[in-house]
């Protein structure tokens, strides 16, 4: 039997939309140090076509044209009501996740992978949401580590008791950025307790470090400390200008886990440090596994193991860090309510 073939179209064409260094150097980022971008995780499908991007600078849709071979659009809603696509990827700036994906939906895109952070606002977050689920559209945000080996595989280890009771979380990075860096990291520790956030006390950075997608966002790093639904703690160490490596480390009663550096170790009190092997090349990026879940969703409604709701919660997190810190690092109570809800963060 012939299966069917996915056609699949990109807005944005940047440094996470198209691979394209150019826009990497201005951000003073690699290409290679991805874990996989749109543009490739889409075209090394073999059921997934790749049949138009859209930017507006037109320097991006040259190159992505050289590299792609396909036509490109300084307007989205062209591309998406002229090109009959399947798959959309919406690889835009955070302020105009909401606009795109609810335009996709009601376009009839039947699954729309959106970078993160998810939005800037909870109310947009939620359209999103609600958008989809009318249209019977599936959304997938891109907190990639939901779909990488070495995150799977602790989730399925702390799930099955390996660390006993869990007692304790930090989540520590370099460069702040809360919402756009540290939305990985909150959603990661979620997937990997099976929790949600109860309450946040943070306390933002107030140094200003520059942010490298231009002067018209301010998203800040930080201190933090979320309390999840069995009462634990996580503890965030992510200040503007901290040169701490990332990490991810979770304690239970009877060992820790930890993802830094490439490593992922699991050790159990009183023996030795297990180190899981390392991740072959033969199954691609964690992008390249979320299209193919895509696909397997689109061929007959296999579930995905992750949720945008999931991500909406995480969002919340962090309009949480911008409320509490408002307040002095006041613990502010999960789901956020009244002006809470309005807060922007200013992500790119």
């Amino acid at each position: 039997m012939q299966q069917h073939v996915y056609r699949a179209g990109i807005i944005g064409l940047g440094f996470v939309g198209a691979g394209d260094q150019v826009s990497g150097d201005r951000l003073g980022q690699q290409v290679t140090a991805l874990d996989g971008h749109h543009f490739q995780a889409l075209a090394s499908h073999p059921r997934v076509q790749l049949v138009a991007g859209s930017s507006r600078d037109a320097g991006r849709r040259d190159r992505f044209q050289q590299r792609a071979g396909v036509p490109t659009f300084d307007d989205w809603q062209q591309m998406i009501a002229s090109r009959k696509l399947d798959i959309v990827s919406v690889a835009s700036f955070a302020p105009t996740h909401a606009e795109l994906v609810t335009a996709c939906a009601r376009s009839g895109v039947r699954a729309i992978f959106c970078e993160k952070p998810m939005a800037t606002r909870l109310s947009d977050a939620e359209q999103m949401i609600e958008a989809c689920q009318q249209a019977g559209s599936l959304l997938v945000i891109n907190h990639n580590r939901r779909f990488h080996p070495h995150y799977r595989e602790l989730t399925r280890r702390i799930a099955a008791g390996e660390l006993g009771q869990l007692t304790g979380g930090w989540l520590t990075w370099g460069a702040g950025r809360l919402a756009n860096i540290g939305t990985h990291f909150i959603d990661a520790a979620l997937m990997l307790t099976g929790s949600t956030v109860q309450s946040v006390s943070a306390t933002l950075d107030p140094a200003g470090r520059p942010d490298c997608r231009g002067p018209e966002f301010r998203d800040p790093g930080g201190w933090a400390q979320l309390r999840l639904e069995n009462g634990m703690i996580v503890h965030i160490h992510a200040p503007d200008y901290s040169n701490s490596p990332a990490e991810v480390l979770l304690h239970g009663t009877l060992g820790r886990a930890s993802i830094a550096g490439g490593l992922a170790t699991i050790e159990r009190w009183g023996t030795a440090t297990e180190v899981l092997s390392p991740i072959s090349s033969e199954g691609g990026t964690s992008m390249d596994q979320a299209v193919r879940e895509i696909v397997a969703w689109l061929d007959d409604g296999t579930p995905l193991s992750c949720s945008a709701e999931a991500s909406r919660h995480t969002l919340e997190a962090i309009v949480a860090c911008h409320a509490s810190h408002a307040r002095r690092g006041a613990w502010i109570d999960l789901p956020l309510s009244g002006t809470d809800r309005e807060i922007e963060v200013h992500a790119g």
